[in-house]
């Protein structure tokens, strides 16, 4: 049944013809051994049937073209004293058709077409009709009006039903555009969360490891408790960086967070001292003081601190050459926390700090941007006049998470 109707649907001027073919049969018989139609109009009568059925055959096609043929064989009627017939039910056909899917135009020629056909052939074969008042007249009239409006209503009806659901189709195929994009962009970033995460644990640890494997091996035959003393630096070191390695890779295999929101753990301001110890021990002299009131900050900007210092810091140790010091300042403002790291080294090569880097370098001043402007803040990174590099941010103060 349903490969029937699918080969109905694909086929729709094929059904027409078929349709149009037994109204036109239709007609024929009705003609036979009718004395309304004998002689003269004999002919009009056959050739207006044709027309009309031949509108009806084509009227999903070319609904515009079938509504216009309709009317000239309906004045064609008029004209040569054709009464009404069967083949005049395609009137109401294309009526219907002109509503349902012609253009504007033709809708309103049809609404107005079949608001004023039955009452000009009332008034064209009043003398067949015969009716005995007036009044009989105009009730005949209208009740011959209501099915030309029923039609247009009908196909006007399904012309706005169509609409609709077009417009609700759009409309869904948009919203998942919009879904795949905002997923994709939901992906990206947190890739780059994941990068920055990833760029900032291990670079800092890595680099404070290498510098103890460094200093260990230059002391190793003539100071045996230095050299313990690195070697038991690295391993700490390597277990802490295992541990925020297997923290990133849970994340990322579950994606579990705290009742906050937050992955946990994440390092915050009050880890600065521990992490300024770690880097003085690994052999960088560093001034580390806050000033203003201390208060609790948004997660999000606690963190975008933490790594800020710690990626400062660490491309200290690694660009700042010999006898490098470093200076860190945290000052809690009014409305905004101002964070200051900078050292008097050689500073850094151009590519460290332009926007892009190359060949893998800058990513983690790129990360430092883009934590800072998660959090609504600004950062000036570059070198000091004096030599060295300095990175300077301010911070929006918001309540703690």
């Amino acid at each position: 049944m349903q490969r029937l109707y699918a080969f109905f649907r694909g086929h729709p001027t094929g059904v027409d013809s078929f349709w149009a073919a037994v109204l036109l049969l239709i007609t024929v018989m009705s003609m036979t051994g009718n004395p309304a139609v004998s002689g003269s109009k004999e002919a009009p009568t056959l050739l207006t049937a044709v027309g009309l059925c031949t509108a009806v055959a084509v009227r999903r096609k070319w609904p515009e073209r079938a509504l216009l043929l309709t009317a000239a064989c309906g004045v064609a009627q008029v004209v040569f004293g054709v009464g009404v017939n069967p083949a005049d039910f395609a009137m109401m056909v294309t009526v219907y058709t002109a509503a349902a899917t012609g253009a504007a135009w033709s809708s309103r020629l049809g609404l107005i077409g079949g608001l004023l056909a039955p009452a000009i052939a009332n008034i064209r074969f009043a003398a067949d009709y015969r009716y005995p008042s007036t009044a009989q007249g105009v009730v005949s009239t209208v009740f011959m009006t209501v099915p030309f409006a029923l039609a247009w209503v009908l196909g006007d009806s399904l012309r706005t039903r169509r609409a609709y659901y077009a417009q609700l189709e759009e409309r869904a195929a948009r919203l998942e555009k919009e879904r795949e994009a905002q997923a994709k962009m939901a992906v990206a970033a947190e890739r780059a969360r994941i990068a920055r995460e990833l760029h900032d644990v291990v670079a800092h640890n890595v680099s404070v490891m290498v510098v103890q494997a460094d200093g260990a091996a230059y002391v190793l035959d003539s100071s045996p408790e230095q050299t313990k003393q690195a070697l038991e630096t690295i391993s700490g070191t390597g277990r802490k960086a295992l541990a925020e390695m297997r923290r990133l890779l849970g994340v990322l295999r579950t994606g579990e967070t705290t009742e906050s929101g937050e992955y946990v753990p994440q390092p915050d301001v009050g880890q600065l001292d521990d992490l300024v110890e770690q880097v003085r021990g690994a052999g960088l002299p560093v001034d580390y003081q806050v000033s203003g009131s201390p208060r609790p900050l948004a997660s999000g900007v606690e963190l975008t601190v933490y790594r800020i210092v710690q990626e400062a810091l660490t491309n200290t140790r690694k660009h700042g050459g010999p006898n490098v010091g470093a200076t860190v300042r945290l000052a809690y403002q009014d409305g905004e926390l101002e964070l200051l790291v900078e050292d008097d080294g050689r500073g850094a090569q151009r590519e460290l700090y332009e926007e892009g880097g190359t060949d893998g370098l800058g990513h983690g001043l790129i990360g430092m941007r883009e934590r800072v402007g998660m959090v609504g803040g600004s950062l000036d990174a570059g070198p000091r006049p004096g030599g060295g590099f300095r990175i300077s941010a301010v911070l929006p103060l918001a309540a703690a998470d």
